[in-house]
């Protein structure tokens, strides 16, 4: 008897329909999975064959043919194992009502006792049911609520096949959805952070860059001695952004999803992601990829900030690769069956010391580098790389008087409501230009149009220009910034003191910096 079971493949950030047809034939012995899987499908039959044992059922003596379709996608991970083990046995006729298996798309890995394991990519699959018009999906317990965000679609958890097996037996009674009050659950975790910006003393000028690259979605560069607070500011970063919108939060959630790094039982994403890879890290594992492509930090920070601690440490091709994304904010990893889009909108945050001492400029402590490290250490980043960075921001080491002082110091919640009335004017800015958000996006037609100066700014950028030996694109750069400080004023205009402010945050071009 042949049967065919609704399943579903992640491929990207984005699931397609899988149908799994099993057949059961007469003669013949040998068990057949065809259709392009990989090992982890391959061995399911394994755990399939001892699940039916296990739960006192029987398992066909003769040939048994697994088709998953279409055969010309390659099909990858445990998650077929569910749908094949209740299409044998429909196919066996163990499981009579097998007419409703239609209603359904069925995933889940299964243990050799039947009982159900997560699945990656639950929130993509039940998006890619209810776009069907499938009755309801059937997936592991622990993906049930990922999955129940998705309106107009029954989403089931089941924490073991005799679980499913009892729904279609007892006319698809039994369970009950799952109930996930999305918006409640989104709304109330937004601003619940363990962190916030009145934990640092001093540093003002610092905070004011932070502000600014928040306000206008900049890239920035921390540059200072050990202990100053580089990480600590960097860490704080995601409490002065804005909220994450619905629609920004969805895409995060799926991102998340597809890598398997939601915790069990999780909802939508409330707060922008926030990764710090080591510096060990590859390439790959830093843009994505793999045989089957999976998305890398940079996609994992979509729509958050990506901070890169101790950035000369980082290997050069690793930083390299990520030139592209940062300008075309996705990557494309190509393959040769087949080429997926990752979407990587990101912040990037990084910090170094200024030499390998750690010491080079600091007011208080000698450099004791020989002549030349200093340049040496800073060529490990390459100038491409460093024109991406709107702000190179110096951090000083803060004084005693300042670390021990009771003043109140600016909240997080304070300087976020700023960024917010910032970013509501860019959003109006940009309402006609889809995909463009903030300053640090805008495009250099844009830029002409909306970063006009005055002839006082024209000679203040020229000579800044000619001494600092900025390129074309720190030029552009300077004007978004500028852009996002008007902004954060409030005014149309930019003036020359903020094309002033803007030009201070190119410490690395400043000629002599290194010695």
């Amino acid at each position: 008897m042949l049967v065919k079971i609704n399943g579903s493949a992640v491929y990207g950030v984005e699931a397609i329909p899988i149908i799994i047809e099993v057949n059961w034939m007469p003669s013949g012995k040998d068990p057949m999975i065809v259709g392009l899987p990989d090992n982890a499908v391959k061995e399911s039959w394994q755990r399939v064959e001892s699940t039916i044992k296990t739960n006192g059922y029987e398992m066909p003596r003769t040939k048994v043919v697994v088709n998953l379709a279409p055969a010309d996608i390659k099909k990858s991970g445990a998650a077929f194992d569910l749908p094949i083990a209740i299409g044998l046995l429909a196919a066996t006729e163990q499981l009579k009502n097998s007419a409703a298996l239609a209603g359904y798309v069925i995933m889940g890995e299964l243990s050799l006792d039947g009982a159900l394991r997560t699945v990656k990519g639950a929130l993509p699959i039940a998006i890619q049911a209810r776009k069907q018009g499938f009755k309801g999906l059937i997936v592991p317990k622990v993906n049930a609520r990922e999955a129940g965000m998705v309106n107009n679609l029954n989403v089931y958890g089941v924490e073991h096949i005799q679980e499913v097996v009892d729904f279609f037996e007892n006319g698809e009674q039994g369970l009950d959805p799952v109930v996930v009050n999305t918006r409640d659950a989104f709304f109330n975790s937004q601003y619940d952070f363990d962190i916030d910006f009145s934990d640092v003393k001093g540093q003002e000028n610092i905070k004011r860059a932070l502000e600014i690259a928040a306000a206008g979605g900049h890239n920035a560069l921390l540059i200072g001695p050990p202990g100053a607070g580089k990480t600590m500011l960097a860490k704080r970063l995601p409490t002065i952004l804005p909220p994450l919108t619905l629609q920004e939060a969805l895409e995060t959630t799926k991102i998340h999803s597809v890598a398997g790094k939601l915790p069990e039982n999780a909802t939508l994403i409330s707060k922008r992601p926030f990764r710090s890879p080591h510096h060990t890290i590859s390439d790959v594992a830093l843009v994505g990829g793999g045989g089957t492509p999976q998305p890398g930090e940079i996609s994992l920070a979509h729509n958050g900030v990506l901070f890169l601690d101790e950035l000369p440490e980082f290997k050069r091709a690793v930083l390299e690769v990520m030139r592209q994304p940062i300008e075309e904010r996705k990557v494309t990893i190509s393959r040769a069956r087949i080429a997926v889009d990752f979407p990587a909108s990101f912040m990037l945050v990084a910090s170094m010391n200024p030499c390998p001492c750690g010491f080079h400029n600091h007011p208080e402590r000698a450099c004791t580098c020989p002549p030349g490290a200093v340049q040496k250490y800073l060529n490990k980043i390459s100038g491409p790389l460093l024109d991406r960075i709107d702000l190179h921001v110096e951090v000083t080491p803060v004084a005693f008087s300042e670390l021990s002082s009771v003043r109140n110091e600016k909240t997080s919640g304070a300087i976020r409501e700023a960024v917010i009335r910032a970013r509501e004017i860019q959003l109006a800015r940009f309402e006609e230009s889809p995909g463009i958000y903030c300053n640090a996006q805008m495009s250099s037609k844009q830029l002409k149009e909306i970063c006009v100066i005055d002839q006082v700014g024209q000679v203040l950028l020229k000579r800044a220009m000619e001494k600092l030996g900025l390129s074309a694109r720190a030029y552009d750069r300077i004007l978004k910034v500028s852009r996002t400080i008007a902004d954060l004023e409030g005014v149309p205009e930019i003036r020359p003191e903020f094309l002033a402010e803007a030009i201070q945050y190119r410490s690395l071009d400043r000629e002599n910096w290194a010695g």
